[in-house]
């Protein structure tokens, strides 16, 4: 299978070559050029555990590498990593499903992809005859740098190097990356937000000049990071397929809170690829630029950017919109790349009319800001006793007013992206209760009122030492990895 950049069929490449480079040399991102079906039949769906199906998936989108590479990877990146035996369980919750997608090592759906990518790329190593080490950039805007770091560290021929804003993270989340031990990882924070971290990053992989390494990437651009994405979609609706909330073929919606618009984009690439996916509810906070555009057609990112209580969706460059761009135009790559173009000159574009329509016809939006996210928490917590984290409650509330518009006529199930003891003070904040100054105070405070359980990896933080205290300009992003790039290692 050949994939794509999304900016020009000039730009050609294997999927491990994809997996591998991360960014097309181009700017754009690499898609498959087509989208393969599944291949599964009703019986492999239903009778396929978790490890199989994601194998399956993973063979389907990444043909070039070796089938027992990839299958290593599910079973060597899961297994004992999990506090579940069911690695994302999907949970009955009032009138929907709620697909819980942390309880991995770093307590984040981003488990999911970056536990295997680091043996995904791996393979990819091998199978393109690369023999330099790769270097591995990523900016994150709370859980991708701590599941990429978890993936990565000590891993051979590999580095990482993890650039997250500032003030832009949870307490716990920082304090997940800065502790992060191994002599391959590196972090640093950077003054400015995420999106300042983002644009940083991919300029570097415009403009690093290093020869010691290969560049790559963990963020949802790189296509390695999406594939294992898709597989917990098939692994949810076969969830409801077996409790018979759904009939064969039937289809299901999902509501995704997203800001990079990957975990959604994955979703949208599952149902292209055979799943019976109704239609795929994009979530908003504050930062509501994709619902803005998937009401108008109109990509603005000149806006003001707000702090809130679900860090992880404060973004206001989506870059996996770019994906859904060059398939839902058919691969007009020349149409992506001109749109691309304006985004970065002018800060802003505007789909055509045809094209908006097409989308519109796959994906509902919707959002919720900080007020309306805490008050679906303490209800939830309140009616169904289940509690969720302030981006599974974004979700929610953008479900809730789905459903009450009359639109939604399918099963739901709304993903949750991270353990509520992640965002411990602002989920005390909207059960009405004191918070503590310290964040892991918060944690002990919302485990004694809720008496759900602290993961054991995020109550282990408090006892461990800050071993990265880097902090630079944006500006200063290039410089920094092509110093760190010339270090024989980067030992903590």
């Amino acid at each position: 299978m050949q994939y794509l950049s999304t900016r020009s069929h000039d730009e050609k490449a294997t999927s491990a070559e994809a997996v591998l480079r991360g960014l097309a040399p181009d700017g754009g991102l690499y898609v498959p050029e087509a989208i393969p079906a599944a291949g599964l039949s009703e019986d492999a769906l239903l009778s396929l555990d978790q490890y199989a199906l994601t194998a399956h998936i993973l063979k389907k989108l990444l043909p070039d590498l070796p089938a027992e590479a990839v299958e290593a990877a599910v079973r060597d990146g899961y297994s004992g990593k999990f506090e579940t035996k069911d690695l994302t369980p999907t949970v009955p919750v009032a009138d929907a499903h709620v697909l819980e997608l942390y309880h991995g090592p770093t307590s984040a759906f981003k488990d999911m992809a970056l536990c295997l990518l680091p043996r995904l790329i791996a393979a990819s190593s091998q199978a393109c005859g690369v023999k330099e080490d790769v270097l591995v950039l990523t900016a994150t805007s709370g859980d991708t740098g701590k599941a990429a770091l978890a993936g990565f560290a000590d891993a051979p021929h590999t580095r990482v190097m993890v650039f997250y804003p500032e003030s832009g993270v949870s307490e716990v989340q920082r304090a997940q990356m800065v502790t992060q031990e191994g002599k391959n990882v590196c972090v640093c924070a950077v003054r400015g937000n995420f999106d300042d971290a983002q644009r940083g990053v991919k300029e570097v992989f415009a403009r690093f000049s290093g020869k010691n390494v290969r560049l790559s990437s963990a963020n949802s651009i790189n296509i390695g990071r999406l594939a294992p994405q898709v597989a917990y979609y098939f692994k949810a609706y076969a969830d409801l397929r077996r409790a018979g909330i759904v009939q064969s073929g039937a289809p299901a919606d999902f509501v995704v809170p997203t800001g990079n618009f990957g975990d959604i984009l994955a979703g949208y690439i599952a149902k292209c690829m055979g799943l019976p996916v109704g239609t795929l509810v994009c979530a908003s906070n504050e930062n509501d630029v994709l619902t803005e555009f998937l009401q108008t057609g109109v990509y603005d990112r000149r806006r003001e950017f707000h702090k809130t209580a679900s860090p992880s969706m404060d973004i206001l460059v989506s870059s996996n919109l770019e994906r859904l761009l060059y398939f839902a135009s058919d691969g007009n790559a020349p149409l992506v790349a001109e749109l691309m173009r304006q985004l970065a000159e002018t800060g802003m574009y505007r789909v055509p009319e045809a094209l908006l329509a097409r989308i519109q016809g796959e994906f509902a939006c919707g959002k919720a800001d900080d007020t309306a996210a805490f008050d679906a928490i303490r209800r939830t917590w309140g009616t169904e006793g289940y509690l969720m984290d302030p981006h599974t409650a974004v979700a929610w509330r953008v479900y809730e007013a789905y459903r009450a518009s009359g639109r939604s006529k399918n099963p739901a199930v709304v993903l949750s992206t991270a353990s509520p003891y992640k965002f411990a003070p602002a989920m005390l904040e909207a059960l009405g209760l004191s918070v503590p100054e310290n964040g892991f105070d918060a944690m002990e405070k919302l485990h004694s009122v809720t008496g759900a359980p602290i993961p054991a990896a995020l109550a282990a933080l408090r006892q461990k030492p800050v071993l990265h205290r880097d902090v630079i300009d944006p500006c200063g992003m290039l410089a920094y990895v092509e110093q760190k790039a010339d270090q024989a290692q980067w030992a903590k």
